[in-house]
């Protein structure tokens, strides 16, 4: 029927435009158009985009910096503003986590379940179901759980926090959690989005702390894949964790006897009921000869596999790793988000951006408490010559018409001092508002013969009152309880 089938002759006589070389003259469609722009061409054009970056930036690729997907991130800071010490329900974290995460509450708890499963940074109450043998957690109303004190101690800091607001710009929301470890390794992650995919392989603990001291040492380090199910591994091409590399795992079979064997770990990624189900296949397609598969597993993992009469066990092992899920391989993929913009990485690379972002973090941490101490100790300094130069018995400042009025006396009596202060007071120039740092004098003397010849600029009116309202509150509430009245008081 299709021989027969003649196009028109109009169709055929047709030529080309001149100077056109191609079949079509379908152009592109403008975005700035506004009629073309909802037709299908401009919907992939634009919507598309914008969802494919959405999934990528927001739902399904970790950041690089604290590891953590966006729902993993809203579920620790809203378990942080819960945190009393005390277990709360699942149901409860989920719902408070929904001020945070423009989704589902079913999403919220299964990302909740399986940072719980890996035990690392949630404390865990109840049944959270089962890695090894795939067994799901028990509804969210049912189980309970709080921080972990590795989570409080290494997590979270509101002072070197990055703040945004949330979806409906009600609550304030961490760009990324100023994790000071590299728990993106050490948890491993597992994404699919648009375009892309991310799968990085979980490590173990004390590797990632001895890497991270070899990388400091500038020694060289090398870093494999731990798993929480075990087994064994062929990392002879993991290249690092780069896209293309690849790992073969193993389950851990040993011999009871000549008729019995026993697996005792799983490969990651698999359960005992998949790992039964492939050698229960593999023996119906008569690639292995065995009579039954007994399931013991409690807590930990126990198969036992009773072979046929006159089968070779060695045989028989050699048969489970070639034709059923006891041997696997994994295809890691490392891409995280950098700079807003997904990227591949190796796991070597991951591992010093985070040894250098935790080194970054610890001295910002210190700068801060270095900054605290020191006003802590400025407005110590003012109040000790506030008190031994008696300022509070002047008559300029127990007879004050206001508040102003009192500062600025106070102003005039600490000035001579301001060259043994730790800094001075921000003047009209300062534009971040900040206090120039000094240092810090020793052997700083009250008298009077000490202070002349140091007297500084006098600072304009209302800059330096903030400084000195402190000093009121404490004269009222402290020193005068146990000095006389002013004159003219009761």
């Amino acid at each position: 029927m299709s021989e027969d089938f003649e196009a028109p002759k109009d169709d055929l006589d047709k030529e080309l435009p001149a100077g056109s070389e191609e079949h079509s003259d379908y152009k592109p469609a403008d975005a700035k158009d506004a009629n073309i722009k909802h037709q299908l061409s401009g919907m992939y054009q634009n919507w598309f985009l914008d969802y494919a970056s959405y999934v990528i930036l927001e739902r399904a690729v970790p950041h690089i910096m604290d590891g953590l997907k966006p729902v993993q991130r809203r579920i620790l800071h809203s378990m942080r503003r819960m945190e009393d010490g005390r277990y709360n329900k699942v149901a409860n974290i989920v719902g408070h986590t929904m001020q945070f995460h423009p989704h589902g509450d079913a999403s919220i708890g299964d990302a909740l379940v399986q940072l719980g499963q890996k035990d690392l940074l949630v404390d865990c109450q109840g049944n959270w179901g089962n890695i090894l043998t795939g067994d799901s957690a028990a509804a969210p109303r049912y189980i309970e759980a709080r921080l972990s004190k590795f989570a409080l101690d290494v997590v979270f800091n509101p002072k070197t926090t990055e703040w945004k607001l949330s979806y409906d710009g009600r609550n304030k929301e961490p760009v990324t959690l100023p994790v000071k470890f590299p728990l993106l390794l050490a948890q491993g992650v597992e994404g699919i989005a648009v375009g892309l995919s991310s799968k990085i392989l979980p490590h173990n603990f004390n590797e990632l702390c001895d890497a991270s001291i070899s990388y400091l040492h500038n020694e060289e380090f090398k870093l494999y894949p731990d798993f929480q199910t075990g087994g064994s591994i062929d990392v002879s091409k993991y290249n690092d964790g780069e896209r293309g590399g690849a790992i073969r795992v193993r389950s851990k079979i040993e011999k009871i006897d000549n008729k019995t064997l026993a697996i005792k770990e799983i490969p990651y990624g698999k359960t005992v009921a998949s790992v039964c189900d492939s050698i229960v296949k593999a023996s119906e397609k008569g690639k292995i000869k065995i009579r039954k598969v007994e399931d013991l597993t409690s807590g930990s993992v126990e198969i036992l596999v009773h072979l046929a009469p006159g089968v070779s066990s060695d045989k028989t092992i050699d048969a489970l790793y070639a034709f059923t899920d006891c041997e696997v391989s994994i295809s890691p993929n490392c891409c995280v988000i950098d700079d807003q913009k997904p990227h591949f990485l190796t796991v070597s690379d991951v591992l010093r951006k985070s040894v250098d972002n935790t080194l970054a973090l610890l001295r910002q941490e210190l700068e801060i408490r270095k900054g605290e101490i020191l006003e802590s100790l400025h407005f110590a300094s003012l109040e000790k010559i506030f008190i031994e130069e008696r300022i509070y018995k002047d008559k300029e400042f127990e007879q004050a018409k206001n508040m102003d009025a009192a500062c600025e006396h106070i102003d005039e009596r600490l000035t001579p001092y301001y060259p043994t202060f730790i800094r001075h007071p921000p003047a009209d120039g300062d534009k971040d508002g900040t206090y120039p740092q000094i240092q810090l004098r020793q052997g700083r003397g009250t008298d009077s013969t000490h202070a002349k010849g140091h007297r500084g600029d006098r600072l304009p009116s209302g800059k330096h009152r903030g400084i000195y309202r402190r000093l009121v509150p404490y004269v009222e509430g402290q020193v005068r309880q146990s000095l006389p009245p002013p004159h003219g008081t009761a």
